[in-house]
């Protein structure tokens, strides 16, 4: 016997899987469900996407700043190069911000929330994680708002 045809029970699972993904696949659209969607990367230009990820950086580190500068944290600072915004909150924990141009992504890493992947949703101007439909700066917001005890705002 050669290839699965020595294993019967293992090319059914394998069968029954294949036919559950595939099945899982075409659910989405008649379920509704909002779960992660494929990202056409094409859509959103490298260049543009360096232009709006950066402007985003910039602009996070600037306000991010002014709070922390304002509140007199302990131990905060900020460092922003090569595309990577640090956020140092002292014994309240580290926030790293960083673009993944492959995937035309910012990455956040909290220490509040964990890891999170945004990509740039056009219609809303924003930042959007696809698994909670958050976007970066409302997310940001509340949960230095709540880390510094403060009212928060990153909006431009």
């Amino acid at each position: 016997m050669a290839g699965n045809e020595a294993y019967p029970l293992r090319r059914q699972i394998c069968e029954s899987r294949i036919r559950w993904y595939s099945s899982m696949a075409g659910s989405a659209d008649k379920k509704g469900s909002e779960g992660p969607v494929a990202v056409d990367y094409s859509s959103l230009l490298e260049r543009d996407f360096h232009n709006i990820a950066d402007r985003t950086l910039e602009h996070l580190q600037e306000r991010i700043e002014a709070y922390g500068e304002d509140l007199e944290v302990d131990g905060f600072d900020t460092d922003h190069a090569e595309g990577v915004l640090t956020v140092r909150l002292g014994s309240m924990g580290t926030y790293v911000i960083n673009k993944q141009t492959p995937n035309r992504q910012i990455w956040l890493s909290s220490p509040v929330s964990g890891p999170a992947r945004f990509d740039w949703h056009e219609d809303k101007k924003a930042w959007v994680y696809r698994r909670t439909k958050a976007k970066l700066m409302s997310l940001l917001e509340k949960e230095l708002g709540e880390l510094l005890k403060a009212d928060i705002d990153l909006s431009e």
